[in-house]
């Protein structure tokens, strides 16, 4: 007996995954469309649609900062179980 051909799969390729965009990457996109949105005149559904953008790359902002707060917090909490807090700009 003949074995039929070799197909090639029909799986499409995997991509690697996308990394999402780092902290400065959010706030550079969230300045271009606070200066696209003074500047241009847009209409209704162009201003819509960067509002849109602006209010998900200052979620993804917020969630990073957030989430660096907690590591932050983690590297302060000392040996004893303390957690000794303070200001982080000064």
């Amino acid at each position: 007996m003949s074995r039929p051909p070799d197909r090639p799969s029909a799986r499409p390729p995997v991509s690697p995954p996308v990394a999402p965009p780092s902290l400065a990457d959010d706030l550079a996109r969230l300045e271009e469309i606070v200066r696209r949105l003074e500047a241009e005149d847009l209409d209704l559904d162009g201003a819509l649609a960067l509002f849109e953008q602006g209010v998900a790359s200052l979620r993804s902002a917020r969630d990073r900062l957030a989430a660096a707060e907690v590591r932050v917090r983690t590297v302060l909490e000392e040996a004893n179980g303390t957690l000794r807090l303070g200001e982080l700009d000064g």
